[in-house]
């Protein structure tokens, strides 16, 4: 890996694509906290439908960033886990938690003092 910025690199569109679709983010979030059960990361996510929860818990999947392991008990018990592949986002994760932290809540609370059709980016 260089440590020089090119204009594009293919590699890098296609992993902030995976990791930037509507949240995966937040999943990612919740599977590093060690939250493993289907219902338990529907429950800690607001408004994330079940729906979308499965898609973008496949395409995790489907990317070796999650596994399913699935318990033959009765209920049938369904754990997602992240792989190393995963872990390794933990980084990333929390970068963009520290960015957020100094600077979206900023922002939002900058809009929220601008009169309505009054940008900031002036």
């Amino acid at each position: 890996m260089t440590n020089e910025l090119t204009s594009f690199c293919p590699d890098y569109h296609r992993a902030v694509e995976l990791i930037g679709r509507r949240w995966t983010g937040a999943i990612l979030r919740a599977l590093l906290t060690d939250v493993k059960r289907f219902n338990d990361l529907a429950a800690c996510v607001p408004g994330l439908s079940d729906r979308m929860l499965a898609e973008r818990l496949k395409e995790l999947e489907t990317e070796g960033v999650v596994v399913r392991r699935v318990f033959p008990e009765t209920p049938v018990r369904v754990e997602y886990k992240l792989t190393e592949k995963g872990r390794a986002l933990e980084s990333v994760v929390l970068a963009v938690a520290g960015w957020a932290e100094s600077w979206a809540v900023e922002g939002s609370k900058r809009a929220a003092k601008q009169p309505a059709g009054i940008s900031g980016d002036q």
